[in-house]
């Protein structure tokens, strides 16, 4: 299944990726990340909370604390742990770890916008599903349920809390297996110690991968059958329990493995939509894929406007700074890219296209900059949360980075 790439066997290939300093976000073109030497403007490493046990996967940070997952086997750890961080501080410090029952693979995590409760998901086949925790304490997570059995137990490949109309909802990828389709199920969270499903349906080819849901939209990251727009509350007669198909957009390449739909409070815009593709990959050394950016000014008609390309390394997860305009998009053996996001992206000379005449952000000078950590040799960030005042990177080989915001 072609959605997270698997551990390396041999020597991980060398791969010097440096931190340099921060560039400023103007309109000048910038030189593209040398995957060799790192060169670039990047974010300012500040400290790294080292994991050596576990590969590290996912990232959510909430107040002073941050939260890490863990994937596959290293060495002999499963990745059934879900690391717990004070980052009140400069220095990340790990204070505690949650161990998940019957996992291998933890991957999304994320606590609701109240708080109240912590969400995993679980990737084994056939103990997959989630685990919700009360989050009473934010460091001392505290179990409600656990899944099993159902649509859920050939594995959650991702999971994402959303609010719709006041009521908190859990948006669950199930994994694919024999003679079992991929599918999204929505669960009820109104009481988090009983999920009940409102809405189940097979999608994606050959899977679905991931989802973003924001105003009473659903964005849906169906891989090779492209990007589906949903309404379930926002856009008409939809509904989270009865969704309502608005559109279907196949990006260049396929492979569509997340979203971040953008609103812009500065120009009020609401118009792009950043587009993930993941193509092969091996840990610590290679990966694949581009940004395509869609414009849904017309939801019933997105179109593909503009492109970003990192030669020899492929985006995976984004967090955006939106007040500032500015993407941090986690690039695996690439680091973090940074890219300048603020006005019109589907508006471009000649010169700043591609072959096929989608804007290229590269040569719109959009590049702003690469991190990789302060680590002299390979890096392999799988995901990026934002926050006011620092940006974290979950890196699989070495643990939690921490990094100033860019500024514009």
């Amino acid at each position: 299944m072609p959605m997270r790439p698997l551990p390396a066997r041999s020597a991980i290939a060398a791969m010097l990726l440096t931190t340099t300093l921060l560039v400023g976000c103007g309109s000048d073109p910038v030189a593209a990340p040398d995957l060799a030497t790192g060169t670039g403007g990047s974010l300012t490493h500040v400290a790294t909370g080292t994991v050596s046990d576990r590969f590290t996967a996912e990232v959510w940070v909430r107040g002073n604390t941050a939260y890490t997952t863990t994937w596959g086997i290293r060495s002999t750890a499963r990745g059934n742990a879900v690391k717990i961080w004070d980052v009140s501080a400069s220095q990340p410090r790990l204070v505690d770890s949650v161990i998940v029952e019957n996992a291998s693979t933890t991957g999304d995590v994320q606590v609701s916008d109240d708080g109240a409760i912590m969400l995993v998901a679980i990737e084994n086949n056939p103990n997959g599903g989630v685990a919700i925790y009360s989050m009473a304490d934010a460091r001392k997570p505290q179990l409600l349920i656990r899944t099993t059995g159902g649509e859920l137990q050939t594995g959650v490949h991702t999971a994402e809390l959303a609010r719709v109309n006041g009521v908190l909802y859990a948006f669950c990828v199930a994994n694919p297996a024999s003679n079992v389709a991929s599918r999204l199920v929505i669960l009820d969270l109104s009481n988090p110690a009983s999920p009940r499903t409102v809405f189940s349906q097979a999608m994606g080819r050959p899977n679905l991968h991931d989802v973003f849901v924001r105003d009473g939209l659903l964005f849906t990251a169906e891989w090779n059958d492209g990007m589906g727009i949903w309404d379930i509350g926002g856009a008409g007669n939809g509904s989270v329990s009865q969704p309502r198909r608005i559109s279907q957009i196949a990006t260049v390449g396929g492979q569509v493995h997340n979203m971040w739909w953008m609103h812009d409070p500065v120009t009020s815009s609401k118009r792009y939509v950043l587009v993930g593709q993941e193509g092969p990959g091996s840990v610590g050394s290679s990966s694949s894929g581009d940004i395509h950016v869609v414009d849904i000014s017309s939801l019933t008609a997105p179109a593909e406007v503009a492109v970003y390309s990192v030669p020899g390394a492929g985006t995976h997860n984004f967090s955006v700074d939106e007040a500032n305009g500015i993407a941090y998009a986690a690039y695996y053996n690439a680091g973090v890219q940074v890219l300048d996001v603020r006005g019109d992206m589907g508006s471009c000379g000649a010169g700043q296209r591609t072959a096929d005449g989608r804007c290229d952000l590269l040569k719109m000078g959009r590049y702003k900059g690469q991190y990789t950590g302060g680590i002299s040799g390979p890096v392999y960030v799988w995901g990026v949360h934002w926050t006011p005042t620092a940006v974290f990177a979950s890196d699989m080989l070495h643990g939690l980075f921490r990094a100033t915001p860019a500024r514009r």
